[in-house]
């Protein structure tokens, strides 16, 4: 099978965004169904929109047979931890009976190639570092339950009807469209180097920095960034091996650098010229100290490598891309 066209769910949000780019950019055709609830229209540029939300079965089938592609890659999900925890209802209704639906119309029209948005947060607490894939997997988060509960679902699947699906279990996603097209425009923002890069330009008050008393070479918690476009290309990666007949795979994908919330924000400061003014808060229950990713499978398995997932490439990305939205003078920043 020849892989031409790819089907992409979620793909008017962050990362799906990204993936649609960088599809279009390894010459394929990507076509976005997005009922935009969170994702935009305008970050829609290398292909056709389908408005449809991914529970609708008739609006799916639709946007398949019209347009037949080879492979799709599941993005569209609630992510927000505290809103999962708030309305659980609604993250399984979305996340878990959402991908079902898209997987059950996927077989009915014969398309048996998935991609998964997965994350590390099907890990919980971690037992050793780095991650793993073959760590137990205890969720502490309503999202992270959803997510795990997907990965059962597709492996169950897969054995009755032949689904052929890579997970990918992402770390901290960051950064922007190196070109500056698109980026991180979460409503609420809650991700940590979007929330940085507004409190150096006063936007929204200083920077809540939750516990700096952690076992951690400067106090604040390690965790592991890779840039969207990274994200991005492992995708397509994945998308190409499954049409070529490989098996199922669920892969850890982070950068496996490891980075302090603290060097995160003097990042944030020698790209816009800036303090990061701070605000002390006491430490978040549930926060891990650390978490990293071993990439010793996606590596081997996908032959991906991160081009752009250096702390300073990170935010240098997302402060070229916010400072365009957000209309900041760059003779500001000096």
């Amino acid at each position: 099978m020849t892989l031409k066209r790819i089907l992409i769910a979620g793909g008017a949000g962050y990362i799906g965004s990204h993936a649609a780019k960088a599809v279009r950019m390894a010459g394929l055709e990507p076509v976005v169904l997005d009922d935009l609830t969170s994702g935009h229209e305008h970050a829609v540029r290398w292909g056709p929109l389908v408005k449809a939300d991914i529970r609708n079965p008739e609006a799916v089938r639709a946007a398949i047979r019209q347009y037949q592609p080879e492979a799709v890659m599941q993005f569209a999900a609630r992510i927000e931890v505290g809103e999962g925890e708030k309305n659980p209802a609604h993250f399984y209704d979305n996340n878990v009976a959402g991908t079902l639906n898209l997987v059950n119309v996927m077989l009915e029209e014969g398309v048996k190639n998935l991609v998964f948005s997965s994350t590390c947060a099907i890990y919980g607490d971690p037992e050793k570092l780095p991650l793993t894939e073959d760590l137990p997997k205890r969720p502490v988060s309503v999202y992270g339950r959803t997510k795990l509960m997907c990965e059962q679902m597709l492996e169950d699947i897969s054995k009755a009807h032949g689904l052929n699906f890579t997970a990918l279990r992402y770390f901290n996603a960051a950064g922007a469209d190196p070109d500056g097209e698109i980026g991180e425009q979460h409503d609420p923002e809650s991700h940590l180097i979007p929330n940085a890069l507004k409190a150096a330009v006063g936007l929204g008050g200083p920077m809540k920095l939750f516990g700096n008393d952690y076992p951690t070479p400067d106090g604040t918690c390690i965790r592991d960034f890779v840039h969207v476009t990274d994200l991005a290309e492992a995708h397509i990666l994945a998308a190409r091996r499954l049409v070529n007949g490989s098996g199922n795979l669920q892969l850890n994908l982070g950068s496996g650098q490891r980075t302090t919330v603290l060097e995160v924000l003097q990042s944030v400061e020698r790209a816009t010229g800036r303090s990061v003014p701070v605000v002390m808060q006491p430490r978040r229950p549930g926060d891990a100290v650390a978490l990293y990713s071993d990439t010793t499978n996606v590596v081997r398995e996908l032959g991906w490598v991160p081009k752009l997932s250096d702390i300073d490439t990170v935010v240098s990305t997302a402060w070229a891309f916010h400072r365009r939205v957000w209309g900041v003078d760059s003779k500001a920043a000096e």
